[in-house]
């Protein structure tokens, strides 16, 4: 271990995933409920800072969804592939396409906030700092992003990203990045509804959000790229973290300048702000607190030797039938662009059973299976999760359970049957005994070989993997809106997944699952 980490004392990782898994004997036998007097509000407040509103007109880069998901080649005429200065603009609408307020509905005693990106129980857990310096018309500082007046608020002044490049371990993208994003999560809001379970949605939540930041980006010309690997300390002391209490989870740099940012960062002093209070009280969940402690990185050094070199992939030649995936032509792709689509974008309540088509499906998988800007994987075609299917009603596919081969085409993939025939029933189970998976046309399953996987990266592999699993399911939930159709991600019985997906999945764990269908009309929420 070195100086102090725990982090490959992976015994912490196994006793968090099993301890907080989902079974038919502790969903029925919870005596946990929901104290409606006592819910977070969703939004970080700090009540004594000003808040600078960030400009309305946000860009428009009209580039078709699925093309910025990389299901087809993004045309720029006349535009930089690679800005060297994001604007404010630019960022702006980064906050807004991220973790904006897209729709508000009225509900009994008040409003609920709907974001741009999807998150378990709309409770809104994951919060946005941007650490930024020399840019053209924002002050060098760091800053807390509002959603809730679309603000954001200095808590340093300073440059600080050499706080971050140096936590990173040297990581060329954080070294020359103009602005740093840094996701966190404040558990307690998430952990009101899910308890413990809650720091898997860490990654959940955070991961949807990254899919639309990723896409967004891309649209726009402005490189991202997810950085898994940092010394946590330094990080959580730049943002004042109350560790006990919120969690620095990614570092998202935007942008790119030739020279490497400065290496002296001003002293870091304790801030002590106010915060407005979540709730009247909070209910400690100690595994969420000793898993991310376990998962944490002491120094530089060891996020540097966790970069890239992901485990070997594990992909047995296919036994069963094989259906190579369908895409469309680049030219019949549906045009509506990123920032609509997420915009629209919501998450189906109810579907209805009819089928979407092989085509649609083909153009969802190669949507979310491109190569990821990671720190973790490094190399193309590199993956920590393999994809299992229960298809209900897919036109031209037949129903069944599938696994996705990424590499069996080098262009788009194909899907090799496991099993024949008809699993509703088994669908509906698998998705906690939920009506949504029973009727979607297909459910997608996220499956990780947790083993390997904390073996190469240690706890912080954890992270990872949940990370990838959910910046791809975030990609499917855009594909399908994309294509005028439905998502929602869902909960899950693990080890009836694991189960039911076997010999083919055995010793994997579940780290995602989303279901994709054709939606029943909602009743429309006040804009």
């Amino acid at each position: 271990m070195a100086n102090g980490s725990t982090n490959r004392n992976t015994d912490a990782a196994w006793r968090y995933h099993n301890g907080t898994k989902h079974s038919w004997h502790s969903v029925h036998t919870t005596a946990h409920h929901l104290d409606w007097d006592n819910q977070p509000m969703p939004f970080k407040v700090y009540p004594e800072l000003e808040g600078r509103r960030l400009p309305g007109d946000l860009p428009a880069s009209e580039t078709p969804a699925l093309a910025a998901l990389g299901a087809a080649p993004v045309s720029r005429p006349g535009r930089p592939t690679l800005p060297t200065l994001p604007t404010l603009q630019d960022l702006a609408g980064l906050f807004y396409y991220g973790a904006g307020i897209t729709k508000r509905g009225v509900i009994p005693g008040g409003q609920i906030y709907f974001r741009a990106a999807a998150c378990t129980g709309a409770l809104y857990h994951i919060e946005l700092y941007l650490v930024c310096g020399g840019l053209p018309d924002l002050a060098d500082g760091v800053y807390h992003f509002g959603p809730h007046d679309f603000s954001l608020r200095q808590l340093r002044a300073g440059d600080y990203r050499g706080v971050l490049a140096a936590a990173a371990g040297g990581e060329a993208a954080v070294t020359q990045a103009p602005a740093i994003l840094v996701t966190t999560s404040v558990y307690w809001r998430n952990a009101w509804k899910y308890q413990s379970r809650a720091y898997r949605h860490s990654w959940w939540d955070s991961g949807t959000m990254l899919a639309n930041l990723l896409a967004v980006g891309g649209a726009n010309g402005l490189p991202l790229k997810v950085v898994a690997s940092f010394a946590d300390e330094p990080v959580s002391r730049l943002l004042d973290l109350d560790t006990a209490r919120e969690g620095a989870l990614h570092l998202l740099p935007v942008g790119r300048v030739d020279a490497n940012i400065p290496p002296n960062p001003p002293e870091i002093a304790p801030l002590g702000l106010a915060v407005a209070p979540y709730s009247r009280r909070e209910v400690d969940y100690p595994q969420i607190r000793e898993m991310h402690a376990a998962s944490s990185l002491a120094a530089p050094a060891e996020a540097a030797e966790l970069r890239g070199r992901p485990p070997a992939a594990d992909c047995p030649e296919p036994q069963g039938e094989i259906w190579p995936l369908d895409p469309s032509p680049a030219a019949e792709l549906p045009e509506e662009s990123i920032e609509s689509v997420i915009v629209r974008r919501g998450s189906s309540r109810r579907f209805r059973r009819e089928p979407i088509t092989f085509r649609q499906l083909s153009n969802m998988l190669q949507g979310a299976t491109q190569d990821l800007p990671t720190d973790f994987l490094g190399i193309p075609g590199a993956t920590l999760n393999r994809l299992y299917l229960v298809v209900n009603d897919v036109a031209g596919l037949p129903a069944g359970s599938y696994v996705y081969h990424p590499q069996y085409h080098p262009r788009q993939g194909a899907l090799e049957q496991l099993k024949a025939g008809e699993f509703r029933q088994e669908a509906g189970y698998l998705g906690l005994q939920q009506e949504l998976p029973a009727d979607a046309s297909v459910n997608v399953y996220f499956l990780a070989d947790l083993s390997a996987i904390l073996e190469r990266y240690g706890n912080r592999g954890y992270r990872m993997a949940q990370t990838e699993a959910a910046i791809r399911a975030g990609q499917l939930y855009l594909a399908a809106y994309a294509q005028r159709l439905g998502a929602s991600g869902l909960t899950f019985f693990d080890d009836d997944v694991t189960e039911f997906f076997s010999p083919h999945a055995q010793g994997k764990s579940v780290m995602f699952l989303i279901a994709l269908g054709r939606p029943r009309p909602r009743r429309r929420v006040r804009e």
